[in-house]
């Protein structure tokens, strides 16, 4: 059975040996027929969507589509493509903690007001400002999957009021999940917002004119989830006002280009869409695939398969 791997098989030590196996980094080179791959990893970049379209509609006996990112909105298109009976697995949890980090290194840096110092760096003032502390402040975390989790127990650690927002309302051993449908009343609360929740049609815009207005003047709001859950011409609007100031690891559009508003916009601070991608990402989805295989070999279950159609794709929210 024929496995296509996004890394050299010889740099993930410990792959069953009754597989076979070839690198393919989701270039135009493949690396033999597509008809013969039984189990395909997606390549871990920028474009691996538009790698897959070309490469799914020759993959008829395909048992096996694994994603090594946490979301799978990107291959909804290409369900049409997957052939009938395999399955689609993501990496959800994989790369949860550099995630989190992230999203609360910008969450930090933004309520310490670092993008205006760096600023002044630039420019070689020595002028205080005072910015507020994290400590105490009321944060709801929207999505509250494995990294909305890990982003919540560091919230904690800095002493904030953390507010879980999900799907659907629910109580866990942590305490009570808000459901996605209090965000009204829970928005104008908020000292600050951050985005974990994956991107379906129901999350969507979700942050648009209407939400973006009912957080109070001096909000912050970090996505480190998808681009598309943000409106972006409003969050131009209310950034360009003073109202409020965002950290965006992900946008919409995204590559983000070089004439775009915010890359200039005071109050705004970007990131390429780095989340995962530290000098852990490539132990830990070596670490993920070899195990994953193996069950695959073994005829085990499979980590994260996820069971979607386009019709329930469209009526998801939340996680």
């Amino acid at each position: 059975m024929t496995v296509w791997l996004p890394f050299p098989p010889g740099e993930i030590p410990g792959l069953p040996e009754e597989l076979s196996y070839r690198y393919w980094d989701g270039s135009d080179s493949l690396p033999g027929d597509p008809n013969d791959v039984r189990f395909l990893v997606g390549p871990p970049a920028p474009g691996a969507g538009y790698a897959l379209s070309r490469v799914l509609p020759r993959t008829a006996n395909l048992e096996v589509l694994q994603l090594l990112s946490s979301g799978y909105d990107y291959v909804v298109p290409l369900l049409d493509a997957i052939p009938s009976g395999a399955r689609l697995s993501t990496a959800r949890g994989v790369h949860r903690e550099a995630t989190a980090e992230l999203a609360v290194t910008l969450l930090l840096a933004l309520m310490r007001g670092l993008d205006h110092f760096s600023g002044q760096q630039a420019d070689r003032q020595w002028k205080l400002k005072i910015f507020p502390t994290l400590a105490g402040k009321r944060v709801l975390v929207v999505g509250y999957g494995a990294v909305g989790r890990a982003v919540a127990a560091r919230l904690h650690a800095f002493g904030c009021e953390v507010v879980p927002v999900a799907r659907a309302e629910r109580t866990t051993p942590a305490g009570q999940v808000h459901g996605v449908a209090a965000l009204p009343a829970l928005l104008p609360t908020a000292d600050a917002v951050v985005l974990c929740a994956p991107l379906t049609q129901a999350t969507r815009g979700m942050f648009g004119t209407d939400s973006l207005a009912l957080l109070k003047d001096g909000a912050v709001l970090v996505n480190t989830a998808r681009g598309e859950l943000v409106d972006t011409s409003a969050v131009i609007r209310e950034v360009r006002s003073g109202r409020l100031r965002v950290a965006l690891d992900v946008t919409d559009p995204e590559p983000l280009p070089a004439d775009h508003p915010l890359w200039d916009l005071p109050g705004a601070l970007i990131t390429p869409h780095v989340a995962a991608f530290t000098d852990a990402f490539r132990p830990m989805t070596a670490d993920f695939l070899r195990q994953q295989l193996h069950r695959y070999a073994r005829g085990e279950a499979l980590e994260n398969v996820i069971s979607i159609t386009r019709r329930q794709w469209a009526g998801d929210q939340a996680a």
